[in-house]
């Protein structure tokens, strides 16, 4: 997997604590650069951890499957996806104004639980961990920044559309990863 792939689907991965970080600017009154680098801090951190637990446990197993596992990575990817592009139809969610420990820590595994199958998926293909795991944290957290700013700024016409668009990432990267194991693609 190159670093275009990995890159995209760290992208992909970013979408969902991007939205929550949107909200989260949304329920700010004044922008607090302090509460969108907590913000980027923990949202990104946990996007990176994951994805390592999901690899630890990849390879702890990959011998009973690697026969199916780019069927494995191609469904997790799929699932997540569309759990993504499902989310980003339906209401939109409160976030309050409210930020102590307990809820980023909430709100960063909830963001993150994808990262986790991403991580199941890496060790079935070989990725190199740290690069991967470095590349998801960090684009998470400028993306969460971001998000925050964005959020008090222009508002919640954006959190849908990233889900969306995180949601056909991660589709389409599942996709090209069954086809080049079927030979479809070179």
């Amino acid at each position: 997997m190159g670093n275009l792939e990995l890159f995209l689907i760290a992208v992909g991965l970013s979408m969902d604590a991007f939205a929550v970080a949107i909200s989260k600017g949304l329920s700010m009154r004044r922008m607090s650069y302090k509460t969108a680098l907590i913000t980027g801090l923990f949202f990104g951190g946990f996007q990176a951890l994951m994805p390592l637990i999901g690899f630890l446990l990849g390879t702890r197993f990959e011998s009973y499957i690697t026969a199916i596992d780019h069927w494995i990575a191609f469904i997790l990817l799929s699932l997540i996806g569309l759990n993504m592009i499902k989310e980003s139809r339906g209401p939109c969610e409160i976030i309050e104004d409210r930020f102590n420990l307990k809820d980023m820590i909430i709100l960063s595994l909830a963001t993150s639980i994808d990262a986790l199958a991403v991580g199941i998926t890496f060790a079935f293909l070989h990725v190199d961990i740290v690069p991967a795991v470095s590349m998801i944290g960090v684009t998470t957290f400028l993306f969460s920044f971001l998000g925050v700013k964005i959020g008090n700024v222009f508002g919640e016409c954006y959190k849908a559309r990233a889900e969306l668009a995180g949601g056909v990432i991660l589709i389409l990267m599942g996709l090209k990863i069954l086809l080049e194991h079927l030979g479809f693609l070179g």
